[in-house]
């Protein structure tokens, strides 16, 4: 069976421990790596070959900076920005107006990192 490739790069260490627990228990994805900073990031999403990369953006009042710049190198990739807190998240894809997770829970993550929005 073909996996879905994750890719995180989520601060606090506690939510990124919750969400690869999350994306493990899953028979169809896999994470791939964790990155800690944007270059880390970029060379991870090459070598990796990921699918999806989950972030924590730094400002969560506007669009990350590194979504389109990602998007512009990878368009295949999507990209979910995650809060710090856990209680926000937007789907960004190529050509795509982004998308808000409106119950962000276990199983809408999951969907957006299969490809459907519940």
């Amino acid at each position: 069976m073909r996996k879905i490739k994750v890719l995180l790069a989520i601060r606090p260490r506690m939510l990124s421990a919750v969400v690869r627990h999350i994306v493990e228990r899953q028979p169809d994805m896999e994470v791939v790596s964790e990155a800690g900073d944007s270059i880390e990031l970029e060379s991870a999403i090459q070598s990796t070959e990921a699918e999806v990369v989950i972030i924590t953006p730094v400002a969560s009042d506007r669009e990350p900076e590194i979504c389109s710049h990602l998007l512009a190198k990878s368009p295949q990739l999507k990209i979910i920005t995650l809060s710090a807190k856990g209680d926000t998240a937007l789907l960004y894809e190529s050509g795509l107006p982004r998308k808000r997770i409106d119950e962000v829970c276990e199983e809408s993550i999951l969907s957006a990192i299969r490809g459907f929005m519940c």
